[in-house]
Parts: C-alpha cells; sequence; structure tokens
C-alpha cells in the first residue's frame, strides 16, 4: 500500500484531489509548523481580473501572533472581516456564469456560514464534502506525530507537503493539469491547477474524470 502524505488544505488544488483519488492511502499532517502563503487556509480561483487567492484569516490557539512554533491543529479561524461573506461573494461573482455553481450553491454555501473554531477541523469538513461530490472514497487519517520527511523512491510514503505549494510548488512527475473548458479562458486561456472549486463547478460530475 502506498501512501501519500499531505497537507492539510482549503479547498485544495485539483493536484491534492488527484492524491486523494489516486493513492491506496493519505495522511494530513497536523503537527507540522504553520507557514504563510500555503494551501493551508488559501485557494485560488479564476475570475474576471485573473487569479483570485481567497485567504481565511488565522490566529493561534492562545489568540496570539502566529509564530513559526505554532503547529498546524492549534490554529484557530479568526472572525476578522467577514471574510465568509466576502469569499461567498467573490465565488458567486466568478462562477455564476458556469454551468454547475448553481447544481451545487446548497451543498456549499454552509460552509461560508456555519463557524468552525480550528483550520484543520474546517478544512477536513471541505474534504469529506468535496470527495462526496466529486464521487471518490479516499482512505485519509491524520497524523499522531510529525511525520520526518522521507525520499520517495526509498519508501511506501510519498511526502507531497512541500511539492503542492501555492508560492513555490515543486516538480511534481505524477501531476498532469488536464484542460477542461473554464468561464474566464477566452480572455486568459486555460488557467491549471486552481481550486477543485473551479474544476467542479465548470465540469460537474465529469470533474472525477480530470483527477
Amino acid at each position: 500500500m502506498t501512501t501519500a502524505l499531505l497537507q492539510t488544505t482549503y479547498f485544495g488544488p485539483i493536484q491534492w484531489y488527484q492524491k486523494l483519488y489516486r493513492y491506496d492511502h493519505c495522511l494530513i499532517e497536523q503537527y507540522d509548523s504553520y507557514q504563510k502563503q500555503t494551501y493551508r487556509n488559501r485557494c485560488l480561483i479564476a475570475t474576471a481580473n485573473g487569479v483570485q487567492a481567497l485567504t481565511v484569516p488565522v490566529e493561534s490557539d492562545k489568540r496570539e501572533v502566529i509564530s513559526d512554533k505554532c503547529l498546524v491543529k492549534d490554529i484557530r479561524i479568526s472572525d476578522h472581516n467577514q471574510w465568509r461573506r466576502v469569499h461567498w461573494n467573490a465565488l458567486q461573482s466568478a462562477y455564476n456564469e458556469s454551468p454547475f455553481f448553481d447544481y451545487y450553491a446548497d451543498d456549499l454555501h454552509p460552509f461560508f456560514e456555519r463557524k468552525y473554531n480550528f483550520l484543520v477541523d474546517f478544512n477536513e469538513a471541505i474534504r469529506q464534502k468535496i470527495c462526496e461530490l466529486i464521487d471518490i472514497q479516499p482512505q485519509v487519517e491524520y497524523t499522531s506525530l510529525y511525520t520526518l520527511a522521507i525520499t520517495p523512491q526509498t519508501s511506501a510514503l510519498v511526502d507531497y507537503r512541500d511539492v503542492i505549494h501555492a508560492k513555490h510548488p515543486q516538480p511534481d512527475d505524477t501531476f498532469e493539469a488536464k484542460r477542461y473548458w473554464q468561464v474566464f479562458q477566452h480572455k486568459y486561456g486555460f488557467l491549471p491547477n486552481l481550486s477543485i472549486l473551479d474544476l467542479l463547478f465548470c465540469m460537474g460530475p465529469e470533474s472525477v474524470f480530470y483527477l
């Protein structure tokens, strides 16, 4: 059995969900140190103005400024700046003309109404719903301690924690960004590896064939 080691993600990119679909088992790290500008608390969507990052504001478990020593499992979601309303409005504006936005809106809107305390719990609830909507049933567990990096070629555990990165992605020979129809492709061309929401709203039940 081969296991993919992943970060937690907020409506993660297509590449992240491809790992859930293709690996026998997935292990999500929650004992690593929190880093800014990663998919842990942000997703990328296509809008009329190009790619836009939607970022969930976070704070440490003790309501202190986040430092490099803060573990991901202890990161709390902040209620600053009415971000839930801002994110949902951005999705409506970006995907209202997509073929399947209305079809999935009722399933996804509750994530922008209900308050979750911890980022990991919020992301896991999102993961379960997205897997349900795209019809995949991955075997997923969370780490009980920090997992040391290992060389993928010599282990049954393949480490994608730094490979799938919002700002500094590393090469991934197992992922190909397959083209599909996008709302603003006439303006920007095909935009690869956006949030799974982009694929879901544009391709609906056929999304699984792109993983």
